[in-house]
C-alpha cells in the first residue's frame, strides 16, 4: 500500500468522525464546511493513486461514510416526518393530496412519535397540540412515485423504527447509485458522489427524497443507448421530485442538430466542454432525416410523459386537481416571483423586477444549446449543465436539491459545478448566501475557461498528472495496439462499439499497463482511469417544502 493510499484513508477517516460529528452534534456550519475541506483533500490525494487500487477506497469509504448518516436522527431538516406521516395515511387508504397532517379526519392516525405531548420547537396545531410535521396545515407537495415510495418504506418498516426505516432506504439508493457511477465513470470519477459531505448528511440523515429521482437519473444514463427504457427511467424520477426534469434536454442533446448517437458535436460544443475538438467515433457523419430525430425525440419523451401521466392517474380519479398538493403555495412561499433569496446571483447585476424573467430566459437558452450543440453520447454533460444552471440562477434555499448535480458532476468529471453544492448547504443554514452561489457561479465561469485554454493548447485541463508508476514506466503505445487489433491508432474504437458507453473525454494521456491491466483507453479518455467495458458503462433544524 502506497503512502497516498494510506493518506487518502486517514483523510477519509478524519472525514467519517467529522461526519458523524456534523449530525449529531449542535447544529452549525462549521463542522460542515471542514467535512468539506476533507473532502476536497481527499480527492486532490487521491491523484496520486493508480485507478485500480483507487477502486477500493471508493466503494469502501463510499459505503462508510453514507452510513455516518445513520448516527442520529435528522439534524436539520424536518421533511422526513413528512414523508412517514404520508406513508401511514396511504396505508390508511386515504390520499394525501386530500387532507392536511391538521385534518379532523386524520386525527386516529397520530401517535406520540409524529404528535408528541412537548410541544417545545414544534409546529403547533390549529386544535391545540402540536406535530413534528412541517406545514401541517398545508396537503403534501411529494408527486405520485415518491409517494409510492413512502408507502413502501412504510410497510417494510418494523414496529417503532420511526426515522430509521427512511434514513436506511436513504443509505441503500446512495450505495446503489455509487455502483453504478462506478460501473460507468470509473472510481476515480465516483469519488466526487462517494466522498461528498452533502451525500451523507442530505440523502441519508435527513433522508430526503430527492435520493429517489437521483438514483433513477443516474440508472437512466447509465442504461446502454438512448431509448424508451432510459425514458421511462427519467419519467420516473421527475415523478419522485420535479428537478430531475432538468435531465431532460441533456437526454435530447444534439437532438436539434439532426445528430445521431455517435456523432460527436462540433467545434462549439468542443469549446463549452474546454475538451479537444471531438471526432466522429466511427458512425457515418452528417444530419438525420426528420424522421429520424423525431423518433429519438418521441423514444424520450412519450415514454416520460406516460410514466408521469400513469403515475398521477390514480391519484387524479381519487382526488382531482387537489393532486397538485402544496406547489403552488410553495412557489409562492419560497418568493420565486422575485423576493427573498432567489436570483442572488442576477440581483447582484440586475434589477430585483428583472431577475425572474432572466433567469427563466436564460435557462431556456442553455437547454437549447444543449439540444442543439449537446453531445449525444454523453447526455449527463448537457443535464449537468442545466441542472446546475438552474441552481445558479434560481437560487434556492435548499442544499439538498444539490444531489442531483453532485451525481452528475461524478458522471462528467467536472468537479467545478460542486461548489453550488456547497453553497446551497451556506444558504440554507446561513441565509441567502447570495455571495456564496456567487463564487460558486465564477468557479463555473473559471473552470469553463480552463478547460477552453487547455483544449487549445491541446493538453488535457482536469488534474492532469502521472502516478508514480507511470513516471517509472515508458508507454509502448505500438504494443498495445498490437495486442489490441480492435482499436485504431488514434485510439478510436472500431465499429460497431460493441455497445460501449463513451464516458472519458477530458484526458488524451496514453495508457499505463499499471492502470488498465491490458487495455487501451478510448479516444479522450483519462490515463488514470479504466476504458469502459462493453455493456457498462447546517443551521437551525427547519423543514424544506420539498
Amino acid at each position: 500500500m502506497s503512502r497516498y493510499q494510506l493518506a487518502v484513508g486517514g483523510i477519509l477517516a478524519a472525514l467519517a468522525a467529522v461526519l458523524v460529528r456534523t449530525v449529531a452534534g449542535p447544529s452549525g456550519l462549521g463542522w460542515y464546511l471542514t467535512a468539506w475541506v476533507l473532502f476536497a483533500s481527499a480527492v486532490w490525494v487521491a491523484r496520486r493513486v493508480p485507478e485500480r487500487r483507487l477502486g477500493p477506497l471508493v466503494v469502501a469509504g463510499g459505503i462508510v461514510l453514507a452510513a455516518t448518516g445513520l448516527a442520529a436522527p435528522p439534524s436539520n431538516s424536518t421533511d422526513s416526518f413528512r414523508y412517514a406521516w404520508d406513508g401511514r395515511v396511504q396505508a390508511a387508504g386515504v390520499s394525501p393530496y386530500d387532507h392536511p397532517p391538521s385534518a379532523p379526519e386524520l386525527v386516529g392516525l397520530r401517535d406520540g412519535w409524529l404528535f408528541p405531548a412537548d410541544c417545545a420547537a414544534r409546529y403547533p396545531l390549529p386544535d391545540g397540540g402540536c406535530t413534528r410535521i412541517n406545514r401541517p396545515t398545508e396537503p403534501t407537495i411529494y408527486p405520485p412515485v415518491a409517494q409510492g415510495y413512502f408507502l413502501l418504506v412504510h410497510w417494510l418498516s418494523p414496529e417503532g423504527s420511526r426515522h430509521k426505516a427512511l434514513q436506511v432506504g436513504g443509505w441503500v439508493m446512495a450505495v446503489l447509485a455509487l455502483v453504478a457511477l462506478c460501473r460507468v465513470a470509473g472510481a476515480r470519477r465516483a469519488a466526487y458522489w462517494a466522498w461528498c459531505p452533502a451525500v451523507p448528511v442530505e440523502a441519508v440523515n435527513n433522508a430526503h427524497v430527492d435520493m429517489l429521482g437521483v438514483l433513477l437519473v443516474v440508472l437512466a444514463f447509465c442504461a446502454v443507448g438512448a431509448g424508451r427504457a432510459r425514458g421511462a427511467l427519467l419519467g420516473a424520477a421527475i415523478a419522485a421530485k420535479l428537478l430531475p426534469a432538468t435531465a431532460l434536454p441533456g437526454a435530447l442533446s444534439g437532438v436539434l442538430a439532426g445528430r445521431p448517437s455517435g456523432v460527436l458535436p462540433g467545434r462549439l460544443s468542443g469549446a463549452l466542454a474546454g475538451g479537444p475538438t471531438p471526432r466522429p467515433t466511427g458512425r457515418p457523419a452528417g444530419r438525420l432525416a426528420g424522421g429520424g430525430v423525431w423518433r429519438r425525440v418521441a423514444v424520450t419523451v412519450v415514454p416520460a410523459a406516460l410514466v408521469v401521466g400513469l403515475s398521477y392517474l390514480p391519484h387524479v380519479l381519487a382526488s382531482g386537481g387537489s393532486v397538485l398538493g402544496y406547489l403552488p403555495g410553495y412557489l409562492q412561499e419560497e418568493r420565486y416571483d422575485g423576493g427573498g433569496g432567489r436570483y442572488a446571483v442576477l440581483r447582484l447585476v440586475l434589477p430585483d423586477s428583472w431577475a425572474p424573467y432572466a433567469a427563466v430566459a436564460a435557462l431556456g437558452l442553455i437547454a437549447l444549446f444543449v439540444l442543439r450543440y449537446g453531445d449525444p453520447d454523453r447526455p449527463w454533460r448537457g443535464a449537468l449543465l442545466v441542472s446546475g444552471s438552474l441552481l445558479l440562477l434560481f437560487t434556492p434555499g435548499y442544499s439538498w436539491y444539490a444531489l442531483l448535480v453532485v451525481a452528475l458532476v461524478a458522471m462528467d468529471g467536472r468537479w467545478e459545478w460542486l461548489g453550488v453544492a456547497l453553497a446551497g448547504a451556506v444558504a440554507y443554514a446561513a441565509g441567502p448566501g447570495s455571495q456564496f452561489y456567487a463564487a460558486a457561479a465564477l468557479a463555473v465561469l473559471i473552470g469553463w475557461a480552463a478547460r477552453l485554454r487547455h483544449r487549445t493548447a491541446g493538453r488535457a485541463p482536469f488534474l492532469h498528472h502521472r502516478t508514480d508508476d507511470q513516471a517509472a514506466r515508458p508507454h509502448h503505445r505500438a504494443d498495445d495496439q498490437a495486442a489490441h487489433p480492435s482499436h485504431r491508432s488514434d485510439g478510436l474504437a472500431a465499429w460497431p462499439p460493441s455497445a460501449r458507453i463513451p464516458v472519458r473525454t477530458e484526458h488524451t494521456e496514453r495508457p499505463d499497463s499499471d492502470h488498465r491491466e491490458g487495455t487501451v483507453a478510448g479516444a479522450g479518455q483519462d490515463a488514470a482511469e479504466p476504458a469502459v467495458q462493453p455493456g457498462r458503462g447546517r443551521g437551525a433544524r427547519r423543514g424544506g417544502a420539498a
